[in-house]
This record gives C-alpha cells, structure tokens and sequence, in this order.
C-alpha cells in the first residue's frame, strides 16, 4: 500500500454505532481509533484507543451528529479527506466516489437495497459535511469490488424484468475486505494478483466468501443482501426460498416477523440456542453441549461446500485466504474447513495453524504445497484510508 501525504478520518456507521480511525499523513497504521455504540440510547458510549492508552466515556442518548462531535476534540488534527464506508453502492458505484450531492442522491437510491446500513452511512455523510465542509470527502461502497462478476453469477432465475426495473440481482459484500486480503496475500508471498486464483473467506459475525480470479472478484456467496450463503452469527445464510410463505401460512408471521427471524434469531444463535459468539459456542462444545457442537459442524460445513463451489469460478484454487474476528483467531474452525476440503488438495500444519500462521508469512498449511491456506488480518480502515487518499490525490 503506498503512503501518501493526507491525513485521513475513516467512518464506519452503523444503524447504532459510528466506527472511527484517523491516519496522519503518511501513515498507515491509525493513531486513533475507537467507536461510539448503542448511539440514541442511555447506555451510548465512545471508546477509543490512542497512544495515551483505551479511554472509554458514557455519551447517554448521543445520536450518529453529537457522537461524532464527541470524537473530533480528540483527534491530533484536522483531516485532509473523510473516507466513509457505505455498504450498498448498487450498480453505479464500481469504484470509491469523491462525495458530491449527485453521488448522495445515487446513494439514496440504493436505500431500498440496504434499508438498514445506507441511512446510517448516509447520516455520517451529512454529519461530516456540516463539520467539515471543506475537507473532500469519499465513499467507498462493499460492493464495489464485486461489481466485476459475470452475469452468470450475479443473475437470479427470475423475470428480466425485476432486474431491469428494480435491480433484483446478486450485488455482494465485503467487497473491502475481500481486496484488501488478496492484496496482501500477494504482496507477502510474492505471487502477481494478476495471475492468481483465490479464495478469500471473511468469517464474523457476518460471513462471505468470494473467489478472485486474477485479482478481480468473480463470484461471492452474499446476494440482493447480506442475508444470503453462509451460516453466521444471527443470519441464517441460504434457506429454501420455500420458507418464507411456509411461516407465513403456518405460523401466520408477517414479512417483517420473517425477515427478523432470518436476520437476528438464526445463523449460530438460532443453532446454539444460546449464542452467536464463535468463542462461546466453541467453550460449550468443547464441554459437550449438542447443539454447539451440530452449531460448529454446520458453519464449517457450509463454508467448506460454498469454497468448493466456488473453485468453478476462479478455475481452480492455489490460495485460500482466512479473514475475519472467527477466520483469524479459530484455529479449530479453519482446521475443520481445510480437512473437510481435503478434496481438493489441502495439507493443514497443525502447528502453523495453531499460532495463526504467526511465523511463516500468515500460511497454515505444509510449506510449500499447492493449494496453499493462510491467515490475513483484514484491514477495512485502511484500505477505505488508501482509497480515499488515492481518489483526492
């Protein structure tokens, strides 16, 4: 990633929460970064991390605008560009836009595609612009990355016409992530991204997979939204589509009931019956708890189809890419994927998996063997920072 001279301010808004960094000028790690949770509630709070150490302060009913101004007294200085992270970019939006009212409007338009996500993206937009009105400012869109996929896969079996008219279509997500890690799986082991076959897999609380042909994203398991493929920590990822009018017949559920059922109650949570963190199901297994166990079998499970999947896209497989709060850290999770593609070729070191690939440039399976798996820590604030410096520069 090359520096260059701005200092940068990156947000990342949820419908509750504001996700911060500041970059100096030439920098690439931040030196400051924090967030401000449960906003528009008693129990608001800003957290942060700078080089005095973690500060934490209660801001009780701070909204995404006085969150925000709670942050900017503790920045070093002002910033030379704002890059902010909107979630849905639709078609319009192949790469980051310099944010004017016309790119406000188009991202207005994709409202009804990401009803929770682009409002919040589109308040601390306008936050920022009140604060800073001379600082220019960029969008950097999740989707962006995937908007390469070829028809094939971003068309539903469906009626031209709801594509055409209401842009029915597979858009994907992550888009961020996924770059950043194939960029630096490339750059650490020395390969050209120009003339690689990956897979990148970004496992939280939300999860995605997506394979990147020569550097370029050529299919991802998240659809119309990020409700679709694998298990995660609350969504249910695919389901029959059979299932919506089976509850609403049988249960008498509504399409809000529905789409909070498959959003919030389901993924590893609804499996548990307890909890969507990784690292408590993973204890609770571990303590003989069913469920927990079944919970750990179906995500890796599906993850482990969904890559396979995937390999048709990208031609085949040599790199295959952990990333993510579950990716990076479960060690037990990535060696039950990588044994259940055993098929196609892996070889997992069970030693350079279980320190994160820490001493062998991220990679966790027999040196040198084809295909090869690694561990990337994924760096969202950065890559929307060089992004952003790069469209102003």
């Amino acid at each position: 990633m090359n520096n260059n001279h701005h200092a940068a301010l990156v947000l990342n808004c949820g419908s509750s929460s504001l996700k911060f960094a500041f970059f100096k000028a030439n920098e690439d790690s931040p030196c400051i970064e924090g967030i401000a949770e449960e906003l528009n509630s008693p129990n608001a709070r800003l957290k942060y991390e700078s080089p005095a150490g973690k500060e934490s302060s209660s801001i009780p009913l701070a909204d995404h605008s006085s969150g925000l101004e709670q942050v900017l007294p503790i920045l070093p200085s002002a910033p030379d560009v704002i890059g902010h992270r909107i979630v849905h970019g639709g078609e319009t939006f192949r790469q980051p836009a310099l944010i004017t009212p016309e790119v406000i409007e188009q991202i207005k338009s994709c409202v009804p595609l990401a009803p929770l996500h682009n409002p919040a993206g589109l308040i601390g937009i306008q936050t920022t612009l009140s604060l800073y009105p001379e600082v220019p400012q960029v969008a950097v869109f999740d989707t962006a990355f995937h908007q390469t996929l070829p028809a094939r896969a971003y068309r539903y079996a469906l009626p031209e016409k709801l594509y055409i008219k209401h842009g029915v279509r597979r858009y994907g997500f992550h888009g961020t992530s996924h770059a950043y890690v194939a960029q630096a799986a490339a750059s650490t082991l020395g390969f050209p991204l120009a003339q690689s076959r990956i897979l990148s897999a970004h496992l939280g609380n939300g999860s995605s997979a997506t394979a990147i042909r020569n550097g370029e994203s050529v299919d991802t398991t998240m659809g119309l939204t990020p409700l679709e493929g694998l298990v995660m920590g609350t969504r249910s990822g695919d389901v029959d589509p059979g299932l919506h009018d089976f509850l609403s017949r049988s249960l008498a559920m509504d399409s809000e009931a529905i789409s909070h059922l498959l959003n919030k109650e389901s993924g590893l949570l609804g499996l548990s019956g307890e909890t969507s963190d990784m690292r408590r199901i993973s204890e609770l297994a571990n303590q003989g708890q069913q469920a927990a166990v079944l919970a750990i079998e179906i995500f890796c499970y599906r993850l482990a189809k969904s890559l396979a999947a995937l390999c048709i896209a990208s031609g085949g497989v040599d790199t295959l890419i952990f990333t993510g709060g579950i990716g990076e850290n479960a060690a037990p999770i990535r060696q039950r994927v990588l044994e259940l593609l055993a098929p196609l070729g892996f070889m997992l070191e069970p030693q350079l998996n279980d320190t994160h690939g820490s001493t062998s440039n991220g990679i966790i399976t027999k040196l040198g063997s084809i295909p090869q798996a690694m561990v990337i820590a994924t760096n969202e604030e950065l890559m929307i920072a060089t992004l952003s410096r790069k469209t102003i520069s």
